[in-house]
């Protein structure tokens, strides 16, 4: 694959992240109140309406300084990591879809003071679609770095 190709593809798949995450979260924010609950799959899944200050699972809170320079500072080294790994196989997906979840969630940040979250599942804070995003664009980026490790070693 060429090395642009995969900054495009890593750049699209943000966008895409972008796009379905801030869409989803529009429809939480103007459909329901803030504390609003509603059961999607009985005890196993509902829709909850928060505003989070904060980073993962509301830690630091309050603190939007620090949480612009923990983010900010995470997608410079993602960035830094992209571009010094375009032709490792793959590397655009996971690179993709954390970039578009950081930034859907900077949105939210820049827009109103605060991330919308919304999924909410038992004994788990709520949460997003962007930070699913994160959460498979990093496990995803785990297995790309293992699998390229092998095939350099092989």
């Amino acid at each position: 694959m060429g090395r642009w190709r995969a900054v495009v593809l890593a750049a699209v798949t943000m966008l895409a992240v972008v796009a379905v995450d801030q869409a989803f979260k529009a429809l939480v924010r103007g459909g329901m109140s803030v504390g609003e609950r509603r059961d999607v799959i009985g005890g196993v899944l509902r829709l909850l309406h928060v505003e989070n200050d904060g980073v993962a699972f509301g830690r630091l809170g309050g603190s939007g300084v620090i949480v612009g320079l923990v983010v900010a500072v995470a997608v410079i080294g993602l960035l830094a990591f992209l571009f010094t790994h375009l032709d490792t196989p793959l590397v655009w997906l996971p690179s993709g879809l954390i970039l578009g979840g950081a930034l859907g969630n900077v949105i939210d940040r820049v827009h109103a003071g605060a991330v919308t979250d919304f999924i909410k599942v038992p004994r788990w804070p709520a949460f997003n679609l962007a930070d699913v995003a994160i959460t498979v664009g990093v496990v995803l980026l785990l297995i790309v770095i293992e699998r390229d490790a092998r095939r350099r070693a092989a």
